[in-house]
């Protein structure tokens, strides 16, 4: 049995880490597949062509290299996958709940901030799931989850940039800071929680480390809407909140746009 080891320098989240799966599963030389996103490695475990599988990865664009090519004796058994299950769980809920609570939350106090925030939580959600039902889908269901998800995912992001043109050019007030504060805080103390479960568990395993990226990156959103609250206070104004909704709603097309992507 060979093993490669692949550096892709554009695989920086789950999104490319299931482009990349989605790829390579369909070739029944492939025996495992690990992914390290932090460091942008791909490591291959298979019984076909280097070569063969080095162009597959290439046509993804993702620019990637093969750095190293070995010949191994024995396929490790995949480790702590109850213990990973249940984690992704967690964070799953985490996001899924926090989806829920922000949107309603936004949509009472007229903050585009949290609406785009809660939709940043949906879609983390989504790609949380769909690395949920790796294992067990088959590549049509996949797909076809895939894509369902990023047009879902796409058209409420276009629906919440038409928003904040439509709140911008109109006559609205000023969010309500302190609703914008409170929830967010909350949200920023759950995505904590869930850093230190997933920073506890020290794995290596792909799915555990994309969620540890995506959730840091949440908790970069949650602050973000906190300091346009503040910025709300201070000015009594609605442009703060204006812009932090417009920057997650930007970032949530860009997964969206990923997503769709893995989908083709």
């Amino acid at each position: 049995m060979k093993k490669d080891t692949y550096k892709i320098l554009r695989m920086d989240c789950p999104a490319e880490e299931q482009l990349v799966r989605m790829k390579l599963e369909m070739d029944a030389s492939i025996k495992k597949l690990e992914f390290d996103l932090p460091n942008r490695i791909l490591t291959v475990y298979h019984e076909g062509e280097t070569a063969t599988i080095t162009g597959n990865i290439a046509q993804i664009n993702l620019n990637s290299s093969l750095i190293q090519s070995e010949e191994v004796f024995d396929l490790l058994e995949d480790g702590e996958q109850t213990s990973n299950k249940k984690l992704l769980w967690i964070v799953f809920a985490i996001n899924s709940g926090f989806f829920l609570i922000e949107i309603v939350a936004g949509l009472l106090s007229r903050s585009m901030g949290l609406i785009a925030d809660s939709l940043d939580m949906l879609a983390d959600a989504i790609v949380y799931g769909m690395s949920l039902t790796v294992v067990t889908s088959t590549t049509v269901k996949k797909k076809r989850i895939a894509r369902l998800s990023g047009i879902f995912q796409l058209c409420l992001a276009i629906f919440g940039l038409v928003e904040v043109v439509r709140r911008f050019l109109g006559v609205e007030g000023t969010p309500d800071y302190q609703t914008m504060i409170l929830v967010s805080s909350f949200a920023l103390a759950g995505n904590a929680a869930s850093l230190y479960l997933l920073r506890k568990s020290k794995s290596n395993e792909a799915h555990m480390q994309a969620s540890y990226i995506f959730t840091s990156n949440d908790v970069m959103a949650n602050i973000g809407v906190m300091i346009a609250g503040l910025l709300v206070y201070f000015t009594q104004s609605m442009i703060p909140d204006l812009a932090i909704g417009t920057i997650v709603f930007l970032l949530v097309s860009k997964g969206a746009f990923r997503i769709l992507a893995i989908s083709r």
